[in-house]
């Protein structure tokens, strides 16, 4: 189950360094990524194109939301599906850009501090840091409708 999500998380990560790479200036800075170690290096350093957070850290937006954490995602399938549906679900109903709807949701699941499904089933400021980042992935894998 967690490989399901652990190709989803390598798959964005790959997809984002990609998207990196392509704004270079010079291509002898580009690394090389047909080697395993390099391509291993590659799908760790970034978890998603746009938040990230350093090994223990907490990212947050200038209204307080934390929107990335430094710490492997941890969830089983079934809670990254209910999560991601979840915030679909709540996306959907307001309408408009799904990605412009990441912010505010996560700031509604932290401001309520309610256990649901969005949180799996456990308040927001109890969820370990892993936990809170498989969340914040399964919200922007939502606004990226790739829920499943």
């Amino acid at each position: 189950m967690r490989r399901c999500l652990s190709r989803l998380i390598s798959a964005v990560a790959v997809a984002g360094a990609l998207a990196l790479t392509g704004c270079s200036t010079g291509g002898e800075d580009t690394p090389d990524t047909s080697s395993p170690e390099a391509s291993s290096q590659v799908s760790t350093t970034t978890t998603t194109a746009a938040r990230t957070a350093a090994p223990g850290e907490v990212g947050t937006s200038p209204d307080g939301v934390t929107t990335a954490v430094g710490a492997p995602a941890e969830s089983t399938e079934e809670e990254y599906f209910q999560a991601c549906d979840a915030a679909r679900t709540w996306m959907a109903e307001r309408g408009g850009d799904l990605k412009a709807q990441v912010e505010p949701y996560l700031a509604e699941i932290q401001k309520s501090d309610a256990a649901g499904p969005g949180t799996f089933g456990t308040p927001w400021s109890q969820l370990e840091p892993a936990r809170q980042a498989a969340v914040i992935v399964a919200v922007e894998a939502a606004a990226d409708e790739l829920c499943g």
